[in-house]
């Protein structure tokens, strides 16, 4: 029944934020209060999403039973990227004074293991419970006292979870042993673990990071995952070549505050203070979290003040 409801509220007529804001209420039994203030909208705004979001399922004729065995696989996927939208929510919140939100965080944690128990057979749910895992282990360590983001290549790797990294390590393996396709989250896993394994930046596996962005390139194509593998590329063959991998993100992520903070952090290893400077510049000026503009503000300051 857990899983049929989730398979509703992950209706394709439904719009991503509808659907995470139904199973939140529907499954992971949040209240719309509770929901709103996770969001950062007002609970009467949230109560009609939900309500719109009932009726959308409602005229679109869906019962409460399961998909066809057709559909089940891609209704499957839904329902992992409405929990990963949950997590990521929470890991990094899209906007607001708060950089973390760990209500999100544990409600798409808990919601994932319900999946797996639900779904023990599937692949890419282990590998999405995985990729959670070892993504949370570093949170103690994101943020200081005030709030205040700290990035990955400046965290105490002694403040990581270990016991989550082993966890999200074991399945990491088991599933990369047992996959006979491997899929994105499995992949995306995959490099949360080579990153947790290490004990410092130097000592990270830079060419094996490279290596699964590759793969997770022909597997999951996109945006994103070209900005990630770019910073590989930087880590392996140097910033400027990463710098040249980003060239034809300059159109899908122009607006995106992450893309110009890359480049900045490119142009810094690179020595170009003038451009990493106008990098964060504009990074800072698109970032809605207050903790990832003000940081970015910080590295702008280091650049552009005295020598």
């Amino acid at each position: 029944d857990t899983l049929t409801l989730l398979f509703l509220c992950c209706h394709p007529s439904l719009s991503p934020s509808s659907q995470v804001a139904l199973t939140l209420r529907a499954v992971g039994g949040l209240t719309t209060a509770e929901i709103a203030r996770a969001f950062g909208v007002p609970e009467a705004t949230m109560a009609q999403r939900i309500s719109r979001a009932k009726q959308q399922i409602r005229a679109a004729g869906a019962r409460f039973t399961p998909p066809d065995a057709a559909d089940r696989g891609q209704r499957i996927r839904a329902v992992q990227q409405v929990l990963y939208l949950i997590f990521n929510e929470g890991y990094t919140a899209s906007a607001g004074q708060q950089l973390q939100r760990t209500d999100l965080t544990a409600e798409g944690l808990r919601l994932a293991r319900m999946l797996r128990g639900l779904l023990p057979g599937d692949a890419e749910t282990a590998g999405l419970l995985a990729l959670m895992l070892l993504t949370d282990a570093r949170r103690a360590a994101r943020a200081t006292p005030d709030g205040a983001l700290v990035p990955l290549t400046e965290q105490d790797r002694r403040r990581w979870d270990r016991r989550l990294i082993a966890e999200g390590t074991d399945l990491v393996e088991q599933t990369l042993a047992t996959s006979q396709a491997l899929g994105p989250y499995q992949l995306q896993a995959a490099i949360a673990a080579v990153h947790d394994e290490a004990d410092s930046v130097a000592d990270t596996d830079w060419t094996e990071i490279l290596a699964l962005y590759g793969l997770l390139a022909k597997v999951s194509p996109g945006p994103m995952v070209t900005l990630g593998r770019a910073v590989a590329i930087a880590m392996v063959h140097g910033p400027e070549a990463g710098l040249t991998a980003t060239g034809e993100l300059a159109g899908p992520l122009g607006k995106h505050h992450r893309y110009h903070a890359v480049r900045g952090h490119l142009h810094e290893m690179a020595g170009d203070r003038a451009a990493a400077a106008a990098d964060y510049r504009t990074a800072a000026a698109l970032a809605t979290n207050i903790p990832e503009r003000r940081y970015l503000e910080r590295k702008l300051a280091m650049l552009t003040g005295p020598a």
